[in-house]
């Protein structure tokens, strides 16, 4: 049996182990070299398959086949180590979308602040207010049923902004990583340092619930999201992207 220590930097096995953990699929499945998972509509992390052993080019058939009996269109991640997929996924004319980088930092790293008066709440269950706000940013109630079925230690984070809701967001700690999820501040109140301070507010959770780090996932192409998490010093560490069939994508990491 591998040990660790939680004050070790994560590897990438523990990290994906926390993102499967923290905002997990609706079933797992093992298929031969395949990690299948039944997303019901919760979008493509919750969706896509993943290596688990060494796979020949039939495999590829078969999985393929495999998911669209769970009435998905075959979703592949692609994580470090994974080129020859990448590549042979490609020749099958799969495009590769959402690269998506993987932040974390120590979780004493955002807990070293007080928070405002009424600016950052970690609450369970999710308000009314909430569930308004990941509405009105797209989250639809696939991706909120992601949240119900977390059976890891979570919470939602509430934020405020001149005494007006404005920020929602999800939290949850696997194996003593903290990942923050679906964080959604209301356009007419973005760069006001919400962000910042719900981040913060997750860190303080989390670190009271024995978490050692606290991190997120986010697009490459979000530059205001890479920002915030720059502006906290939460540092790359990881990478993934999908290979979808050509017209089937549609970007949900945030």
């Amino acid at each position: 049996m591998t040990t660790h220590s939680n004050l070790d930097m994560p590897t990438a096995e523990r990290l994906f182990a926390a993102v499967d953990g923290t905002w997990p699929a609706a079933a797992l499945v093992e298929a031969g070299p395949w990690l299948l998972r039944e997303g019901r509509g919760g979008g493509k992390r919750v969706s896509a398959a993943t290596t688990r052993a060494a796979w020949r080019p039939d495999d590829l058939s078969a999985a393929e086949s495999a998911m669209r009996l769970m009435g998905q269109d075959p979703l592949f991640m692609i994580r470090g180590g994974d080129e020859a997929l990448d590549q042979a996924l490609e020749t099958r004319g799969y495009d590769d979308v959402d690269p998506t980088n993987i932040r974390l930092a120590p979780i004493g790293r955002l807990t070293d602040r007080a928070l405002p008066p009424v600016t950052a709440f970690s609450v369970w269950e999710p308000l009314a207010v909430m569930h308004e706000i990941w509405d009105e940013g797209g989250l639809d109630p696939a991706r909120l049923r992601i949240m119900d079925r977390c059976t890891a230690p979570k919470i939602g984070l509430f934020g405020r902004v001149s005494d007006r809701p404005a920020g929602s967001g999800f939290c949850a700690i696997h194996d003593g990583i903290a990942l923050v999820h679906a964080l959604e501040i209301r356009k007419d109140h973005r760069g006001k340092g919400l962000g910042a301070w719900m981040m913060r507010c997750a860190a303080l959770w989390a670190e009271r619930k024995g978490a050692h780090w606290i991190g997120a996932l986010v697009t490459q192409a979000n530059d205001h999201a890479n920002g915030l998490y720059a502006s906290l010093d939460l540092n790359t560490v990881g990478h993934y992207h999908y290979r979808i069939l050509r017209d089937d994508a549609e970007s949900e990491d945030s």
